[in-house]
């Protein structure tokens, strides 16, 4: 007996080999490159089969047999593929089998009845073959079924219109209407009707389809169709029935801007500015802007200069409104929609904007945010004075200005001097140092002492300016500029020694603003009085608080300009001290500086050997290199720089000797 493993011959069958290595191989090829690779490679084309002449009527017999049972196995093995049961049907209509055909069609609906393509191509067959009753037939079961597709509809009704079987496609249109279909197949009723002159009947349907379909756009083409047929009492009528219809609530521009063309179309120009101010009164002002625009260029076209001017103010005049509605702290917007008002408007529309206007405080209190906001304030009281002429008005407005800012944190100077000036124009004085008093008291400032000074000193009211300075001083004994005017108003009324007790009291001081201003202001006051030991005095202090060369500098020019006998020695001696001490601080750019100015002396009013010796303590300009270091420690590389070697500095001396043997050895090479 063979084994198991042994063929019909008695020869073994070769074992196949068994795998060893199962890990992935390092390149995957997928399964649309092995396709693609098999495609390629394919030699031979496979051929069509023959085609096969029929001659024998049992020879189509049998051909139409195969096919039959070919296609019904097709059926049978995937009756829901409709492409199987087309191709069926189709066959058996070239085969001019219209019976045959039909049964499959039939066959196919009782398997699916909602396929649209099957009835598509079941009513095109009837009407090919001009099977009018099966096509009405197929058409009315497919339309009865499927109501909502709308092809059936239009294939329906033009089938009909083309029979010349008007009254039946108006029967299924009505047919159709019942189920409120989408906007087209209105517009086809309509279409029909007006191909066959029915404009009774358009009407009719329009009169429906705008209740169905209430859009502006099917309003105006309402009206549109009226107008085309000659009756504009009639499209006249339709617009006013759409306002009506969509009322205020539900207003839109487009409706507004259909009939404003209307009108104007029709000369009745009045009536057009009656409907863009009804529409700009009602809409939201965001939805107005083709108005706004149709309306400025219908008054261009047919309006007077005062009816443009009127438009394009009510068109800025809606445009701020929206804009402080949006941002009630849109204080440029209140700015540029009071400025319009102001122009137009009578005094209480004005004052009532206003009152809107500063109703919006600052959402917090920080004074960057209140800038603008004052500035509201400030120009409501300027028009109540100057536009309105309301006096007492224009006092109230600037009351509750100050009351509205939290002086506790901070003030506007502007408006307590805004207030103080306006009562000064009134003629009332006292109202007006009282503001300024309680403005100093409450919510002290530079700018409200300087101006509460200026107003008193234009009043020649000299103890008060006192009293006031001494309040300043008080509340800011730091600002120079406040000492240094005080001690000039002394001085100007003629009060030295209380001026000079004054500059005394301010350089005694811890702290100064400005030190220098105020020294250098004592320091004027002392030579305007020509009083040279105190102005020396003066210099030799401020010498033991600074060294700084400017000091120096001017006291020696101080010395020269006295004109006293031996004032240029005094001056000379000044510069030696000053070089002496300058030299110890080692300031080399100061020191040049007090030299240069040392060296104009000697060249005014100095001798030759005087002039000879300067020359000599001038130093020499050097260039030099240093090395830089980054923030990071690391070099940066090597920059040049200017280095002055004095002559008379002793630690600099041995290079500055081997520079001038290095200089006089060059000139010798060159002679």
């Amino acid at each position: 007996m063979a084994s198991s493993d042994s063929g019909p011959m008695g020869k073994r069958v070769p074992k196949v080999a068994k795998v060893k290595n199962k890990a992935p191989a390092p390149v995957q090829i997928t399964a649309e490159q092995l396709l693609r690779e098999a495609k390629e490679r394919q030699l031979e084309l496979s051929l069509p089969p023959p085609k096969q002449k029929i001659s024998d009527p049992d020879e189509l017999a049998e051909y139409k047999l195969r096919k039959r049972k070919a296609f019904e196995d097709n059926i049978r093995k995937n009756r829901s593929v409709v492409a199987n049961w087309l191709k069926y049907a189709q066959w058996e209509e070239s085969q001019q089998e219209i019976q045959r055909a039909r049964s499959v069609y039939e066959r196919s609906l009782d398997v699916d009845h909602r396929n649209i393509t099957i009835w598509l191509k079941y009513a095109e067959m009837e009407m090919r073959h001009r099977q009018i009753n099966h096509a009405r037939n197929i058409w009315d079961r497919a339309v009865t079924i499927l109501p909502r597709v709308n092809q059936f509809w239009y294939k329906y009704t033009y089938m009909e219109e083309m029979l010349g079987n008007i009254a039946g496609a108006r029967q299924i249109f009505e047919r159709w209407m019942e189920w409120e279909p989408e906007e087209q197949a209105w517009h086809s009723y309509i279409n029909m009707e007006l191909r066959y002159k029915e404009v009774e009947h358009a009407r009719t349907i329009y009169e429906r389809f705008v209740l169905v379909h209430p859009d502006v756009k099917n309003w105006v083409k309402f009206a549109k169709f009226e107008e085309r047929q000659g009756n504009i009492v009639g499209a006249r009528g339709v617009y006013e029935r759409a306002v009506e219809f969509y009322g205020e609530e539900h207003m839109d521009e487009k409706l507004f801007l259909a009939f404003g063309k209307f009108e104007e179309g029709c000369k009745e120009h009045d009536r057009v500015r009656t409907i863009y101010k009804y529409a700009l009164d009602n809409l939201p002002k965001e939805q107005c802007q083709e108005l706004y625009k149709s309306f400025t260029q219908h008054e261009k076209k047919y309006g007077d200069k005062g009816g443009i001017e009127n438009v394009i103010v009510s068109k800025r005049k809606f445009q701020y409104e929206e804009e402080v509605k949006a941002n009630p702290n849109n204080y440029d917007a209140w700015f540029d929609y009071l400025r319009l008002m102001e122009a137009e408007a009578d005094v209480s529309t004005v004052r009532e904007l206003y009152e809107r206007s500063i109703a919006n405080v600052p959402l917090a209190a920080e004074k960057t945010l209140w800038r603008r906001y004052i500035y509201l304030w400030i120009n409501y009281a300027l028009y109540e004075e100057l536009m309105a002429k309301d006096i007492e008005r224009t006092r109230l407005v600037y009351r509750a200005c100050l009351d509205v800012i939290p002086h506790g944190k901070f003030t506007f100077a502007k408006i307590w001097l805004l207030y103080a000036q306006f009562e000064i124009r009134q003629k009332n004085l006292a109202d007006a140092r009282k503001a300024l008093g309680t403005a100093i008291g409450k919510c002290p400032k530079d700018k409200l002492f300087r101006e509460y000074i200026g107003l008193e000193l234009q009043l020649r009211e000299f103890d008060r300016c006192r009293k006031i300075y001494e309040k300043f001083l008080t509340f800011n004994p730091a600002n120079c500029t406040t000492w240094v005017k005080y001690a000039e108003l002394e001085s100007v009324l003629g009060d030295v020694d209380r001026a000079r007790a004054l500059f005394e009291l301010a350089v005694a001081q811890p702290l100064l603003d400005m030190p220098e201003v105020l020294w250098k202001a004592y320091i004027d006051f002392e030579i305007n009085q020509e009083e040279f030991d105190h102005t020396r005095d003066l210099y030799e202090r401020l010498l033991k608080r600074t060294n700084h060369v400017k000091v120096w500098i001017s006291y020696a020019q101080f010395e020269l300009t006295t004109g006293v006998e031996g004032c240029t020695d005094q001056a000379r001696g000044i510069y030696k001290r000053a070089d002496k001490q300058l030299r110890s601080a080692e300031n080399k750019e100061e020191r040049v500086l007090l030299l240069e100015s040392w060296k104009e002396l000697e060249d005014s009013y100095g001798d030759e050997s005087s002039q000879t010796e300067m020359k000599n303590r001038m130093p020499r300009r050097v260039k030099r290199r240093r090395k830089l270091q980054a923030d990071d420690g690391s070099d940066a590389g090597w920059e040049e720089y200017y280095d002055y070697i004095f002559p008379d500095d002793d630690t600099s001396m041995p290079n500055f000797k081997l520079l001038q043997m290095a200089k006089m050895w060059k000139e010798k090479q060159k002679t």
